[in-house]
C-alpha cells in the first residue's frame, strides 16, 4: 500500500474586481504561480530556510472540472461559486493558475465580496493533494512536480501561516531524518567494508 497523501494549504492573493452594470461580483487572483521558490518554514534553531518550488507543468491532466470556491476552506459556510457551474474559472497558463470566480449574490456572497473589495480580506489559498514531489538537500528545497487533484480554492481572512508552517515543518523533518538514516547506512556499509579488507590483509599476512 503507498503512503497516504496529506492535504495540504498555500497562500495566495487575491482581488475584487469593479461591478460592471451586471453587478456581478467577480474576484480574481493566482492560486498557484509556476517556478516561485517560496519560503515555507524557517528553522528557528539555525535560521535555515525550507523553500518549496512549483513546476511548471504540475497541473497538466489534473481535472479541475468541480472544484468550490470557499470561504476559509470551510464545510460549514456554502460555497460561493463552482467550476462545475462554470461560476467558478481556473485557467493554467504561463505564470501559473489562474482564478477567476463569480461569487453567489447571496448575503454570505454580497459580505465577502464587500470585504474584499475593502481590503478587509486580500488573501486566498488552495487546499491540494501531491502526486509527485523531490526535496533537494542541498538547497533545502521541496519541488512540486505533479498535483494529484486540488481540493478547492477558498477566501481567508487568517492566513493559514501555522498550518503551512507545520505542514512543511513535517515534511523537512521526515526528508531530514530520511537523509541522516542514509547517510548512517552509508557510514555502517563503509565500516563494514575496511573490516573486511582488515581481516583480508591481516589473512594473507597469516599465510605468507
Amino acid at each position: 500500500m503507498g503512503e497516504k497523501r496529506l492535504k495540504e494549504i498555500r497562500l495566495a492573493e487575491m482581488r475584487a474586481l469593479p461591478q460592471g452594470d451586471c453587478q456581478e461580483m467577480v474576484v480574481e487572483g493566482y492560486a498557484i504561480v509556476f517556478e516561485q521558490p517560496t519560503v515555507l518554514w524557517t528553522d528557528p534553531d539555525t535560521g535555515k530556510e525550507y523553500k518549496e518550488v512549483i513546476s511548471r507543468g504540475s497541473l497538466d491532466g489534473v481535472d479541475l472540472s468541480d472544484v468550490p470556491f470557499k470561504y476559509n476552506h470551510s464545510d460549514n459556510v456554502m460555497i460561493m461559486a463552482r467550476s462545475r457551474n462554470k461560476t467558478l474559472t481556473l485557467i493554467p497558463d504561463d505564470r501559473g493558475l489562474k482564478v477567476i470566480a463569480n461569487l453567489a449574490p447571496t448575503t454570505t456572497g454580497k459580505d465577502l465580496y464587500t470585504l474584499i473589495q475593502r481590503g478587509d480580506i486580500s488573501k486566498m489559498s488552495f487546499a491540494f493533494y501531491v502526486a509527485d514531489d523531490e526535496y533537494d538537500r542541498n538547497t533545502s528545497s521541496r519541488r512540486i512536480n505533479k498535483f494529484a487533484c486540488i481540493g478547492d480554492v477558498s477566501a481567508v481572512d487568517m492566513p493559514a501561516y501555522e498550518q503551512t508552517s507545520l505542514s512543511a515543518r513535517s515534511y523537512c523533518e521526515r526528508q531530514k531524518a530520511a537523509a541522516e538514516l542514509v547517510e548512517r547506512e552509508r557510514l555502517e556499509a563503509k565500516a563494514r567494508e575496511q573490516l573486511a579488507q582488515r581481516r583480508k590483509a591481516l589473512t594473507i599476512r597469516t599465510f605468507l
